[in-house]
């Protein structure tokens, strides 16, 4: 049986790849859940992981939940509405909590379809590139229900709360032109070069200090939920760590030696 996620390791760039083609690299069951969650840990816990991708294989990047097994009151549904409310908790909610915790910054290589839970997997990544195929819907109300997997706090954070609202209100799709108009995405490469773009923009993220890139990507993210004086109090905390490090005076010194700098993650 083969693995839902591939994890590859090239130097210091890891590639994600949602191994299930065959259900649309749907992401609501637990061995999926499982493996995302894995996954972020494992590069939490390695410092020489300094940047990630994600990836689908096959002709979609997520298409989200599994439908099929929603037929008939499967899937996270419950005939117990409690624990449907349990399932979700401790199934498809603990994805971007998992994210929320990484501290290596994931580019979403978005090689097709980005649906329901997939748009919001997509969201929960630091950076989106995408193949000029690639779609994107928040579709749950086409389905009858809502965001269940933080889509709703996600969505408004990356396009906005117009934008989001007429994503989730409508559920329609956006091409990935669109996505690109309304911040969706940052750049539209061609399918081809999808990954190649993707390692090009993680190689130069990886070129920087590990502990600098990490703490800023923690910076940024608690800055989305804290006011203006607790994140100055969290920056000069991690200002002084950085200012410890062995990186910082290497760069230091390569900028007045006019050199290129080595950084160990030290």
């Amino acid at each position: 049986m083969q693995a839902p996620l591939d994890y590859s390791q090239d130097g210091a760039v890891v590639t994600l790849t949602l191994n299930a083609p065959e259900v649309r690299n749907a992401i609501s069951g637990a061995d999926m859940i499982d493996a995302l969650e894995a996954a972020c840990a494992r590069m939490n816990a390695d410092m020489s992981v300094r940047a990630a991708i994600l990836t689908g294989a096959g002709s979609a990047f997520s298409s989200g939940g599994n439908v099929k097994k929603m037929h008939g009151g499967g899937g996270l549904a419950s005939s117990l509405a409690a624990q449907t409310r349990r399932n979700y908790k401790l199934g498809i909610q603990r994805i971007p909590l998992a994210f929320d915790r990484l501290e290596v910054p994931v580019i979403a290589a978005v090689n097709g379809p980005a649906i329901g839970a997939g748009c919001d997997l997509a969201c929960m990544c630091d950076v989106r590139i995408a193949a000029p195929g690639a779609r994107f819907a928040e579709s749950f109300v086409k389905l009858g229900i809502v965001p269940g997997d933080g889509g709703a706090w996600l969505l408004p954070r990356v396009v906005g709360y117009s934008k989001a609202c007429e994503m989730a209100f409508t559920g329609d799709m956006l091409s990935a032109e669109e996505a690109l108009a309304c911040g969706l995405v940052s750049r539209i490469v061609p399918a081809g070069e999808l990954i190649v773009e993707a390692r090009k923009l993680a190689g130069r993220i990886a070129a920087n200090p590990p502990h600098a890139v990490r703490m800023t990507k923690r910076l940024i993210r608690e800055g989305q939920n804290v006011q203006l004086a607790t994140l100055l109090e969290l920056s000069a905390g991690m200002q002084a760590l950085a200012h410890a490090t062995a990186d910082h005076k290497e760069a230091v010194a390569a900028f007045v030696d006019k050199r290129k700098p080595r950084f160990e993650g030290r």
